[in-house]
């Protein structure tokens, strides 16, 4: 069992607080990506369970075992850093054996277990190799290797991925989703880049100010953010954010009255936020019922579709429509909004199932730059 279990942990680092009454549950064998922009304290948390950092005050647990006073070389876990840290005069079967001479393996062990992380990982023609002789990608999976060949109980990442290129951060985001999936260990993957949040973990935790705002799956994080600053910080276009009325039936937008699926308490009157995504509204270029017209005023070409924004009256929202779609820009198109997709955005935490962590969040804003 590698259940890690994150119990009101705070840590502060003259006066700033980095962690901020954290509470969280990963299960055995679960993949939990931890994601938020630079400064939110995903990697101070990533770094306190690992051993590297002590909180203030709150708990850690590795399966049945408080982590109190446990070293990280004691911990049962591995870890891959952001930099790669390989040591530049060990060959690769050096680096991926460092740890295993370290706790003093066998030399036939060591040699075997080698081999199949090399294979693992696609790496065995390259144990010859020095580190100065290895494109970025292959570094990095020397260095999962090298984290692999422990057969560790926990795994955990520091953005792994966040010093290769494009195209190959696409390649190797499938080739560790493919690895670690038939590798049993817990995996804790910490990220600011949401396309990797969305396609790789089992659950996400969007942190922000050093608390957590939202756990779910992935597809939910999406569907339904907790608040304003969660549907904007995930999703590309980010989910579009309006200022709308609470009526006796759904909002008011925009002197448009829209249906909701949930109301959520709210009460006629209420001023509120709602939340739709850009695929989740239908473009139509003549006028129909209910549909709230809107004025083009950027069109965007993004091979598989079209990205437009629109001017609904006094607040800008973005679409998607298809690639053949023929509109101009400033002409007047008008929209339909799937009800069903439409969200009321609180300023709350919205656990998702998961009852772990109930630090309430701050009250979201802008998205930081």
């Amino acid at each position: 069992m590698a259940e890690i279990r994150v119990e009101g942990v705070s840590k502060s680092y003259l006066g700033v607080q980095a962690l901020d009454d954290i509470s969280l549950t990963i299960q055995d064998r679960e993949f939990m990506v931890l994601l938020g922009p630079s400064g939110c304290g995903k990697t101070t948390l990533l770094r306190a369970i690992a051993g590297f950092e002590t909180p203030d005050v709150g708990t850690i647990s590795i399966g049945d075992r408080d982590m109190r006073g446990v070293p990280p070389g004691k911990r049962g876990i591995a870890m891959v850093f952001q930099s790669y840290a390989l040591f530049p005069h060990l060959r690769v079967a050096g680096n991926i054996a460092f740890g295993l001479r370290m706790h003093r393996v066998p030399a036939g062990e060591v040699a075997e277990r080698v081999e199949k992380a090399a294979r693992l990982m696609q790496i065995e023609r390259l144990v010859d190799r020095y580190p100065s002789q290895l494109s970025g990608g292959q570094r990095q999976r020397v260095a999962v290797a090298r984290a692999l060949v422990m057969e560790p109980q926990v795994i955990l990442m520091d953005e792994p991925l966040s010093n290769l290129d494009a195209l190959l951060r696409l390649q190797m985001r499938a080739e560790l989703k493919r690895l670690l999936a038939d590798v049993d260990t817990t995996t804790v993957y910490v990220t600011h880049d949401q396309v990797e949040a969305l396609s790789m973990g089992d659950r996400t935790a969007v942190m922000r100010d050093g608390r957590i705002l939202q756990i779910d799956t992935p597809l939910a994080v999406y569907d339904r953010p907790a608040d304003t600053f969660v549907a904007q910080f995930i999703g590309n276009p980010p989910m579009n954010v309006l200022r709308a009325r609470m009526a006796e039936e759904g909002v008011e937008l925009e002197g448009h009255r829209l249906p909701l699926a949930e109301a959520d308490g709210r009460r006629p009157g209420e001023e509120v936020e709602v939340g739709i995504r850009a695929e989740n509204i239908e473009v139509l270029l003549d006028r129909e019922a209910g549909a709230l017209e809107a004025e083009v005023s950027v069109i965007e070409p993004l091979g598989s579709h079209l990205l437009l924004t629109l001017q609904l009256g006094a607040q800008a929202l973005k679409a998607t429509t298809r690639i053949d779609f023929s509109v101009q820009r400033d002409q007047r198109v008008y929209l339909r909004f799937q009800p069903q997709h439409l969200r009321l955005l609180g300023t709350g935490w919205s656990g998702g199932g998961d009852s772990n962590s109930r630090s309430p969040a701050p009250k979201a804003g802008a998205l930081p730059g």
